[in-house]
């Protein structure tokens, strides 16, 4: 099959790669970008290991054409710090210990920071539905479901208008 050359802006930077129509963007993201935070595991969209943001939503990379991705903006776990500083929902699952083996958390936190930017003062309840396609064997969920609520709090005293 014949590489075609596409241009991606991820984590607001612009890549270009050569790659076969068919390769999925989780594939785009470690293999040529070296983007390896975002994890592969299923392939077939059931654990959400490979949670990307694509123009803030959230997706799984497994199965999302790279071609696709064309013209939008992809934010992986590695783009989701700034200049150095930890995303408030980085940092929550850290202090509050929801990181255990750390395998499915990349995609926890970036499939918990979609859900926020649409929904700011979730309950226990939204974020246990709004996570629901995140699996992890490590946590029991319950750390990982009160990272995203001190997350969301910090949150809402930076928004403006708070």
């Amino acid at each position: 099959m014949a590489k075609t050359a596409v241009t991606l802006e991820v984590n607001g930077e612009r890549h270009e790669v050569w790659i076969e129509p068919d390769r999925t963007l989780l594939d785009v993201l470690r293999g040529e970008l070296g983007l390896t935070g975002t994890k592969t595991n299923c392939l077939d969209a059931e654990c959400g290991v490979c949670t990307v943001l694509v123009d803030g939503l959230a997706v799984n990379a497994c199965l999302y054409l790279a071609m696709a991705a064309r013209g939008r903006a992809v934010t992986t776990i590695e783009g989701l710090a700034r200049n150095g500083v930890l995303h408030p929902l980085q940092r929550a699952f850290i202090e509050g210990g929801a990181v255990q083996c750390g395998y499915c958390i990349p995609g926890t936190i970036l499939s918990a920071k979609a859900y926020l930017d649409e929904n700011p003062m979730p309950t226990e309840a939204d974020v246990r539905e709004a996570l629901a396609g995140n699996l992890c064997r490590c946590t029991g969920y319950q750390k990982i479901v009160e990272a995203v609520l001190a997350a969301a709090r910090e949150l809402a005293t930076t928004r403006p208008g708070s």
